[in-house]
């Protein structure tokens, strides 16, 4: 059957065992000095394992793959022990695959293992003692009416971030709150010039952060946004830069990849001065 599934490029690949580690399915090992898939029936293709790879070495493609099997990995998970499995179950959780995460608990609890507690960050509570993916690269859907800034005036801004992770870098292509999404993509220096940022371009909108300038992997990018294009029904496409030569990168990365996913979105292209002011709009 046709699924998403993770792939690994040997190439970029070091070895380093960090995927090996945010991987609770036990789909991946080190073999030869490199990571490989060891069982497709283990890999959900949900991608927790690629905000762990420092080399970028590590994507979802759909391919023809053995169907991923809930309960053979719950046989897998359970001789993890406690951590392993409330580590599976976050995982499910913070992707929102409510069906798997009842196959999961509904095996636990057939064999009379204790359900370990799980979760993720909500907007008003932390991260619980089971949260086992670094938080820097956790999804997590965020409350937006729930978030009024106070500030030393005593007036109060809006926050209108409605997810995290925001770097390209970190985010799962298959995260549940990119589908059907108006996708903002900005430069990283854009939020730090224009003082309106979240009331004139992230308000509705879902963002993307990279700097086309700095950032070593931009071919990933490429890739990455070419699968999200593809596959996630992305309704519109804001871009945000600056003035400087190396910033209209964005725009090239972007293009290149609506190329490739043979995707027609609608593109609006704003291009922000130094001294945070709108100098083009197209």
């Amino acid at each position: 059957m046709k699924r998403k599934i993770i792939t690994i490029n040997e190439e970029k690949c070091n070895g380093c065992g960090n995927c090996v580690i945010g991987c609770p399915e036990g789909a991946l090992r080190i073999i030869d000095g490199k990571a490989r898939l060891v069982n497709e029936l283990y890999c959900d293709g949900l991608g927790a394992c690629m905000g762990e790879c420092p080399q970028g070495a590590i994507s979802i493609e759909e391919r023809d793959a053995e169907p991923y099997d809930e309960s053979k990995v719950m046989h897998n998970i359970v001789q993890q022990g406690p951590d392993g499995i409330a580590a599976h179950l976050s995982h499910l959780h913070s992707h929102n695959e409510v069906t798997l995460l009842q196959e999961a608990i509904a095996f636990l609890r057939k064999n009379k293992i204790p359900v370990p507690e799980y979760g993720v960050r909500t907007a008003s509570a932390g991260y619980n003692a089971h949260q086992h993916v670094c938080p820097g690269s956790r999804a997590v859907e965020l409350a937006v009416n729930d978030r009024v800034i106070s500030t030393n005036t005593g007036g109060s801004l809006a926050s209108s971030l409605r997810h995290w992770p925001v770097q390209l870098r970190l985010i799962n292509p298959s995260a549940s709150y990119l589908r059907n999404a108006d996708l903002l993509i900005a430069a990283d220096c854009v939020p730090c010039a224009f003082a309106d940022f979240h009331r004139r371009f992230l308000s509705g909108k879902i963002l993307l952060m990279f700097c086309p300038k700095l950032d070593p992997t931009i071919d990933e990018y490429v890739e990455r946004l070419t699968e999200i294009f593809a596959l996630m029904n992305i309704a519109s496409i804001t871009m945000t830069h600056m003035e400087v030569p190396c910033c209209f990168g964005v725009e090239r990365i972007v293009r290149e990849a609506l190329r490739r996913s043979e995707k027609n979105i609608p593109v609006s292209d704003y291009t922000l001065s130094i001294r945070g002011e709108i100098i083009h709009e197209g």
